[in-house]
C-alpha cells in the first residue's frame, strides 16, 4: 500500500519538495513507489537532495534501493539511514516494513554532502571528514544522520557550537540496528555502517526549524549554587533534594505522579533573558538522588550559576509542547511551508501518545498538506537557544519554505 499527501508547487516557486511512503513488503518495489511519489511534485526539475528512510526488514535490499534512487534522480545528493520507524506522507509506520523518500529541488543553493568518521587516538578521538566548517554567514543549515554506536554526535555538535556558531544541525541517530554494525547510513549514494552522513545547504534563507522537547516546567527556577561535574549539590543555597521536596510538596497529585515516574531538569540556555519560557531550557534526565548528601545527578554537566527548573513529561505535556512550538513557528514566519523533514524520538509514537501518526499529524495540522518524511530516531539533533544538542524524546523539524533553500 502506498500513501502520499502533497501540495503542488506553483511554477513561480523556486524550491520544490515531494515525499512518498510505501508499505510494500518488497523493499525494491516499495522504493520504486516512494521515489516516484517524491519526485513527481518536482515536475521535471532536477532533484538536488534525496533522502531515504528504510525499515531494517529491507537491510539486504538497501544497496539496490540506493542504486535505484541514483537512477531516478541523477546528480542528486542521496542521504538516508535504516530506521526502526519510518515517517512519510500522513502516516508513521512503527515496527513494520516501509520505505519513505523525500526529494527537494533547491535552485541557487549550495549542496555539499559529507561523511564523517570517528577514530580513537589514545585517550581522545579524532573526527574526520569536513575540510571546511559550515558558516552561518553563508546561511548554512546542516542535515545529519549518525550511527549511535560509532559516532559521538554530541562531541561533534559541541565542536560546531564553538567553531561554527549559529549553524543549525537537524537530524537524528539511525535506529534500524540494535547493536554496533547493524545500522545502515547512506552517504551521497554510498552505503556505509559507521560514522555520520549528511548534507550542508547554503544559500538564501528560505527555511526554518523547531525542536519540541516534550516537557513542561514544574515549580520555580533555581540557581545552581554548588555543583561538581554532573551532580547538583545545592540549589539556591540549599541541598538540591530539599528544593525538589519543596516542589513536590507544592505540586498537585497528577504532577506528583509524573515526578515519581520520571523526573527531568531543564538547564537555561541563556541567563540574559528576563523571563524563561519554552525553548529556553535544555532538557536532561535525572540519573539519581543521594538521600545522604541531598545531591541530584543529571545527564549533563551542572554549572554553578546556571538556572535550572524541574520538568515533567507525559503524553499531554508532549502534545501541548509540540502544538505550542508549531504555532509559535507559524506566527513567526508567514512564508509558505512547502515541505519538511521530521526526526522524532523512537520513544514517542504510539508508545507515548496511545495513538498513531501524532507528530506528523500535528505538523500537517499546523502547515497544511505538505510533503513530509523522516524517521523515529535513537536520538535527535537540533538547536536550542542557538546551540545544537543531542536530545531524547524530542521532535526535531526542518521546514522548507518558499524560496531556493533553507538557511
Amino acid at each position: 500500500m502506498t500513501r502520499l499527501r502533497h501540495v503542488p508547487v506553483d511554477a513561480a516557486s523556486s524550491a520544490r519538495v515531494g515525499a512518498g511512503l510505501s508499505t510494500s513488503t518488497k523493499g525494491i518495489l516499495g522504493a520504486q513507489d516512494a521515489l516516484a511519489l517524491a519526485l513527481d511534485p518536482l515536475e521535471g526539475a532536477r532533484a538536488d537532495v534525496v533522502a531515504l528512510f528504510i525499515s531494517p526488514q529491507f537491510e539486504d535490499e538497501i544497496p539496490r534501493i540506493v542504486e535505484l534512487a541514483g537512477e531516478r534522480a541523477e546528480d542528486a545528493v542521496i542521504i538516508g539511514c535504516s530506521a526502526g520507524g519510518v515517517l512519510g506522507g500522513d502516516v508513521e509506520v512503527e515496527d513494520a516494513p516501509a520505505v519513505a523518500a523525500w526529494a527537494a529541488s533547491l535552485p541557487s543553493t549550495g549542496v555539499q554532502p559529507f561523511r564523517l568518521t570517528f577514530e580513537h587516538d589514545g585517550d581522545q578521538g579524532v573526527i574526520d571528514g569536513l575540510d571546511e566548517l559550515p558558516s552561518a554567514d553563508r546561511g548554512a543549515v546542516v542535515v545529519m544522520l549518525s550511527d549511535p554506536f560509532s559516532f559521538p554526535a554530541d562531541v561533534f555538535l559541541g565542536h560546531l557550537n564553538d567553531n561554527a556558531p549559529g549553524v543549525p544541525v537537524l537530524g537524528g541517530q539511525a535506529s534500524g540496528g540494535l547493536e554496533a554494525g547493524r545500522n545502515v547510513l547512506i552517504a551521497n549514494g554510498e552505503v556505509v555502517r559507521d560514522g555520520a552522513v549528511g548534507v550542508i545547504l547554503t544559500g538564501p534563507s528560505v527555511g526554518s526549524w523547531l525542536v519540541s522537547q516534550g516537557c513542561r516546567p514544574i515549580g520555580e527556577t533555581f540557581a545552581v549554587t554548588r555543583a561538581e561535574r554532573n551532580v547538583m549539590h545545592e540549589l539556591a543555597g540549599a541541598p538540591a533534594m530539599r528544593r525538589l521536596e519543596e516542589v513536590y510538596a507544592a505540586a498537585g497529585p497528577r504532577d506528583q505522579l509524573l515526578m515519581r515516574r520520571g523526573l527531568h531538569v531543564g538547564q537555561a540556555i541563556s541567563e540574559l533573558k528576563p523571563r524563561l519560557d519554552r525553548g529556553d531550557f535544555l532538557i536532561r534526565n535525572v540519573m539519581g538522588i543521594d538521600p545522604k548528601t541531598g545531591s541530584i545527578a543529571i545527564t549533563d554537566i551542572a554549572e554553578v550559576g546556571q538556572t535550572v527548573q524541574f520538568q515533567v513529561r507525559d503524553a499531554d505535556s508532549a502534545r501541548e509542547d509540540l502544538k505550542v512550538m508549531l504555532e509559535r513557528e507559524r506566527a513567526a514566519d508567514d512564508r509558505r511551508v512547502i515541505g519538511a523533514l521530521l526526526f522524532s524520538c523512537n520513544g514517542r509514537g504510539q508508545a507515548l501518545f496511545g495513538q498513531p501518526h501524532h507528530d506528523i499529524g500535528a505538523l500537517r495540522s499546523a502547515f497544511g498538506d505538505v510533503p513530509v518524511a523522516g524517521f523515529f530516531a535513537a536520538g535527535e539533533l537540533g538547536p536550542i537557544g542557538g546551540r545544537n544538542f543531542l536530545h531524547g524524546f524530542t521532535a526535531s523539524v526542518l521546514l522548507i519554505r518558499d524560496g531556493a533553500a533553507p538557511g
